[in-house]
C-alpha cells in the first residue's frame, strides 16, 4: 500500500508538472519521455543507466535477455531514423524494455515477485524521470523568477576569496585538456551515481530484496527538494550574471578575470531562459553523497568517489556555474538529507535528530546570511570566511561522529552507504 501510494503521488506530481510546462508552451516530463520512445533521446547513457538499475532485480539470464532486447530495439529504431533522415541517438530501447517489464510485472507476476520487479522498474524510471522532472523545474524557475540574487551571493563570496574567479582562471589556463576532462566529470555525474548504485545493489536479485539505504535514494531526494530552494533563492551563476553567457542581461562582463566590487547588492532582472539553479549547488550535493557512499567500496571505487568529488567541485567553480557560497550550502544540504535518509531506515534517535536539526539550522543560516549580511561579509572576510567554513565543518564533524556511533553499536546493522569517518580517521 505504501508503494502504491508513492506511485500515485509521483504520477500526480508528474501530471501537475506537465500541465505547468504546457502552460509555458513547453513539453513536460511525461511528454519528453513519450517522445524519447520514438524519437532520438537526448541522453542515451542515462536511459541505459536506468535500465541497468532496473536489472538488479533480475537473474543473469533475464538481464542478458533484457539488454539484448533493448539493443535490438535501438538498432531497429536507428535504422528507421536513418532512413527517415532524423537525428540518430540510442537509448529508446532501454525505455521500451523498462516499460515492458512493468507490464510483465502486472500481468505475469504475483506477490513478492511482482512487488520486487515493480520496485526495480520504479527505480530505473525514477532515475530517468527525475532527470526530466529536473529539466521542467528549471524551466519553471526561469519563467517565474524574473529577478535573480547574484549580487548578494557575489558580495558574500568575497569572504571566501571569490573562488569561482580564481578557479576559472586556472581552468582557462589548462584549456583544452582540463576543460574537456572537467566537462566529462560534470556532465556524467548521474551515470557515475548509477554505477555506484549498481555496486551497492548487486545482491538484490540473490537476496530478493533491496537494502534499507542506498545511494540512489539520497540522489533522488536531493533532486526532489533542491529545486524548491531555487524558487526561494534564485541565482544564475557567475558566468551568466558577470560573464559572457549572460549577454546584455549580465551585470558586467568580468568573469573570470576581475572579481566584481562589493557594492550595495540588489536583485537584478534576468532573461526567461537561464535556469536559476545555483543555490544550493546540487552537483556539489550529489558529488558529496557519492563520496560518502563510496567510502566502503573497493579501493578503486573509493578513489573514483574522491576523484568525482574534487572534479565536480573544480568544474562547478571553474566553469563559472557556481559561487563558493553555493558549494558550502550544497555540502550541508547533502549531509543533512543523507542523515535523514539513514534515520528513516534505522529509526529516529536523539543523536540523529540533533544532526538533522543542526544541518537544517546551518543551511538556513547560510541562506539568511547570504541575503542579509553580504556587505558585512565582504568588508570583514577574515571574520566571516572562517565562520562560514566553521559552520560547514560543524555539520561534517557531527555527521562523522554520529554515523560513527551508529556503526559501532553492538548488533547495529550496516547499510549499503559508505561513511566519511573511515577516510577522515585514516587521514
Amino acid at each position: 500500500m505504501l508503494w502504491a501510494a508513492a506511485g500515485v503521488a509521483t504520477a500526480g506530481f508528474l501530471v501537475a508538472l506537465e500541465i505547468v510546462a504546457r502552460g509555458y508552451g513547453e513539453a513536460g516530463p511525461l511528454a519528453n519521455l513519450g517522445r524519447e520512445m520514438v524519437l532520438a533521446p537526448h541522453s542515451g547513457p542515462l536511459l541505459y543507466a536506468g535500465l541497468a538499475l532496473m536489472m538488479v532485480v533480475l537473474t543473469w539470464r533475464q538481464r542478458f535477455a533484457a539488454a539484448g532486447a533493448a539493443i535490438a530495439i535501438d538498432v531497429v529504431l536507428t535504422l528507421v531514423r536513418w532512413a527517415a533522415g532524423a537525428d540518430l541517438n540510442f537509448g529508446s530501447g532501454a525505455l521500451w524494455v523498462m516499460l515492458g517489464c512493468a507490464v510483465l510485472a502486472v500481468t505475469r507476476r504475483t506477490g513478492r515477485e511482482r512487488a520486487l520487479l515493480l520496485k526495480g522498474v520504479g527505480l530505473g524510471l525514477l532515475l530517468v524521470g527525475g532527470h526530466k522532472t529536473g529539466d521542467t523545474w528549471l524551466l519553471i524557475t526561469s519563467k517565474t523568477r524574473h529577478a535573480v540574487l547574484d549580487p548578494y551571493v557575489s558580495a558574500a563570496d568575497h569572504a571566501l576569496g571569490n573562488p569561482s574567479w580564481v578557479v576559472g582562471r586556472l581552468v582557462a589556463a589548462t584549456d583544452p585538456v582540463g576543460t574537456h576532462l572537467l566537462g566529462a566529470v560534470y556532465g556524467q555525474l548521474p551515470l557515475a551515481a548509477a554505477l555506484f548504485g549498481l555496486y551497492q545493489l548487486r545482491n538484490v536479485a540473490a537476496e530478493r530484496g533491496f537494502p534499507g539505504h542506498h545511494l540512489v535514494r539520497t540522489f533522488l531526494v536531493i533532486g526532489l527538494l533542491g529545486p524548491a530552494i531555487y524558487m526561494i533563492f534564485p541565482v544564475v551563476g557567475p558566468v551568466f550574471a558577470y560573464g559572457p553567457d549572460g549577454g546584455h542581461w549580465a551585470v558586467a562582463d568580468l568573469w573570470p578575470n576581475t572579481a566584481p566590487p562589493a557594492v550595495a547588492p540588489h536583485a537584478v532582472p534576468f532573461d526567461a531562459v537561464t535556469p536559476r539553479n545555483c543555490m544550493p549547488s546540487l552537483h556539489t550535493a550529489w558529488a558529496t553523497t557519492l563520496f560518502v557512499h563510496s567510502r566502503r567500496a573497493p579501493r578503486a571505487m573509493r578513489w573514483a568517489g574522491a576523484f568525482w568529488l574534487v572534479g565536480t567541485l573544480t568544474a562547478t567553480l571553474g566553469f563559472g556555474y557556481h559561487y563558493g557560497a553555493d558549494l558550502l550550502a550544497g555540502v550541508v544540504f547533502a549531509l543533512t538529507i543523507e542523515a535523514a535518509m539513514r534515520l528513516f531506515d534505522r529509526g529516529w534517535d536523539r543523536a540523529g535528530t540533533r544532526l538533522v536539526v543542526l544541518g537544517a539550522t546551518v543551511f538556513t543560516a547560510l541562506l539568511v546570511s547570504y541575503r542579509l549580511l553580504p556587505l558585512e561579509m565582504a568588508r570583514h572576510p577574515w571574520v566571516y570566511g572562517p565562520l562560514l567554513l566553521l559552520a560547514t565543518g560543524s555539520v561534517i564533524h557531527r555527521y562523522v561522529r554520529t554515523t560513527g556511533r551508529w556503526d559501532a553499536e553492538p548488533g547495529g546493522k550496516t547499510t549499503a552507504a559508505g561513511q566519511l569517518e573511515p577516510a577522515l580517521q585514516q587521514a
